[in-house]
């Protein structure tokens, strides 16, 4: 089922000179002097369509930096008259809202700890009443695509029509070598819900560090992402707030220059062929696949009503980890990812347990419903 949202296509409200969005500036607004020359730098890449600031700094312990406050407002707006860039700030309430707008903020996102709030969403999107400007909706921090759905859902009814996803990753309990895990899934997820929705990949938070910010840019832009915002810092060995994750002007013009930018369709006839051609290959494969899917799950069937009768245990640890074994293996020898045909597996492996466990459920349900009926007859 597709998500109705009412918005205006990304290149009607900004201008990006048909090349991805990039929204670029530090962290955290700390002192006039850092944000302008900062600005200023930044503008001279001339790559840069939108300057980010943090004004108010959700941190996670109190006595942390907590963000300049409204003062650092006036420096973004100063910042703007001198660069020409529009300039962009994190918003978490109604107050916020107000603030942005009465110092002529152009565009504004909802941070990640506030979309996984209802309450705080609805708070903004009241304030947002009659209001035309840009949003950007960041993804919850927990891997709830529902709720990331819900924040874009109470924005646009609010009349913001010229609305947008941040894709920035989300929080788990692996450790991994990135500070947000990406989970790709969940951005493809949202865009096939609705394809016309902008979406925005935030590097920076998703990574921690500079050093991985250029290969998940290039992923976003291979996955057709419309744009990337990546934090910059004139000298971020000082920033008060995430000094890994945030890179020079030139670094990031660098970065920038670096990337390939690929069409999401081809015009060219002979390519358009070809790929309808392999196309139907991998239909069919995928057919032959699906076939013996239900092959499988109908010997599964078989092997739940065996078990039931024989009184044996759904679940066999030894079996299930001759298969993870023997599937690595062939997968190593057809120079398979062994990561993804063991989720592969588990899928398979937990329908399995949930057939068997429907099957043995039914026969004690059979048993009970038989066992009543015996007991009212010879009542």
């Amino acid at each position: 089922m597709k998500l109705q949202l009412n918005i205006q296509p990304l290149n009607t409200w900004l201008n990006t000179n048909n090349e991805p969005l990039l929204i670029s500036g530090p962290c955290s607004a700390e002192t006039e002097e850092q944000l302008l020359t900062t600005a200023h730098l930044l503008a001279a890449t001339g790559k840069v369509s939108v300057l980010r600031a943090g004004i108010w700094k959700p941190r996670t312990r109190p006595g942390e930096f907590e963000g300049i406050g409204s003062v650092g407002l006036e420096w973004l707006n100063r910042a703007k008259q001198e660069t020409g860039l529009p300039t962009a700030v994190e918003v978490a309430n109604a107050k916020h809202v107000e603030e942005a707008l009465a110092a002529g903020v152009d565009v504004l996102w909802i941070g990640a700890r506030s979309t996984v709030n209802p309450f705080t969403v609805q708070e903004i999107a009241d304030a947002l009443q009659g209001v035309d400007i840009p949003v950007l909706v960041k993804n919850p921090v927990n891997p709830d695509l529902q709720l990331w759905i819900g924040a874009l859902e109470r924005i646009n009814k609010a009349g913001i029509t010229k609305l947008g996803a941040i894709h920035r990753g989300f929080s788990s309990f692996e450790k991994s070598s990135f500070r947000n895990e990406p989970m790709w899934e969940m951005a493809i997820q949202l865009k096939t819900l609705c394809p016309e929705l902008p979406i925005i990949n935030d590097p920076s938070h998703i990574c921690g560090n500079r050093e991985l910010i250029p290969y998940i840019a290039q992923k976003a832009l291979d996955l057709d992402m419309q744009g990337l915002m990546i934090e910059s810092h004139v000298d971020p060995s000082v920033a008060w707030t995430d000094a890994k994750q945030q890179v020079t002007p030139a670094a990031l013009a660098e970065l920038v220059d670096r990337l390939t930018v690929r069409e999401p369709e081809s015009n060219n006839e002979v390519f358009v062929d070809q790929l309808a051609e392999l196309r139907k290959q991998i239909d069919k494969i995928d057919d032959l696949m699906l076939q013996k899917l239900g092959e499988r799950m109908s010997i599964v069937q078989k092997i739940g009503e065996f078990k039931r009768d024989n009184q044996v245990t759904i679940l066999q640890v030894n079996r299930w980890d001759e298969i993870i074994k023997k599937g690595t293996a062939f997968a190593k020898a057809l120079k398979l990812d062994t990561g993804f045909v063991e989720k592969f597996l588990e899928l398979v492996h937990s329908e399995s347990i949930r057939k068997q466990t429907e099957i043995m459920n039914a026969g004690k349900a059979e048993a009970g419903i038989a066992a009543e009926s015996h007991a009212e007859v010879k009542a």
